[in-house]
């Protein structure tokens, strides 16, 4: 498999991986983003945390700017995988609006952006990559539907860089989606709604 492109390639799509959140309701010292959660495919019996395997199902498809609120155990296991990590300024909010500003701060001469949630570790590469192409052949917003339901990770073309900039708070891009065209993409993918919110959500999805 060839390697993802540099994230220093202008004309490269990218991901950016929010792990900033302090996620309270899960209710767990060590924070849910650095749980186990699978076993490596690759017959190692290794195991991969949370927030490992969502990133690893990105980083087969494009680079990963991933941001963390601190320097910690999981922004070393990320950046360990092939991410770059950005580091939250200290005192910074950890809403998502502050999280995804940072990282589209770092990679501002992306094409676009793959905008995913380190606590959804089942969408699954090929849903990625649909994204990606939605992108690449000239949709400006494009994102995965299900059941006709929309999912996550969410695609934002180069030209909404200064609106995904100016939001505010723990909405995330909602506001872009209500007020642009949005290219639905039909998956059969579970994933793209499987949060981890809570230790029962975390022992449901391990279970399959």
């Amino acid at each position: 498999m060839s390697p993802p492109p540099s994230t220093s390639s202008p004309s490269a799509c990218i991901a950016i991986l929010l792990a900033a959140g302090r996620g309270t309701r899960f209710d767990a010292s060590e924070g849910k983003l650095i749980q186990p959660f699978s076993t490596h495919a690759d017959g190692s019996g290794k195991v991969s945390s949370v927030a490992q395997a969502a990133a690893r199902t990105l980083l087969q498809v494009l680079p990963v700017v991933a941001v963390v609120a601190e320097e910690n155990a999981l922004a070393a296991v990320l950046r360990t995988l092939g991410c770059e990590v950005v580091v939250l300024e200290a005192g910074a909010a950890r809403a998502m609006s502050a999280s995804l500003r940072q990282g589209l701060l770092r990679t501002s001469d992306a094409a676009g952006w793959l905008v995913a949630l380190a606590d959804m570790p089942l969408v699954q590469p090929d849903t990625v990559k649909r994204i990606v192409a939605a992108l690449q052949a000239g949709a400006g917003i494009a994102l995965p539907v299900m059941d006709g339901r929309r999912g996550h990770p969410v695609g934002f073309a180069r030209p909404h860089l200064d609106e995904l900039l100016a939001l505010r708070g723990d909405q995330g891009a909602r506001a872009l989606l209500n007020a642009h065209p949005v290219t639905e993409i039909e998956v059969n993918d579970p994933g793209i709604f499987a949060d981890i919110d809570t230790q029962d959500d975390l022992a449901r999805l391990r279970a399959g």
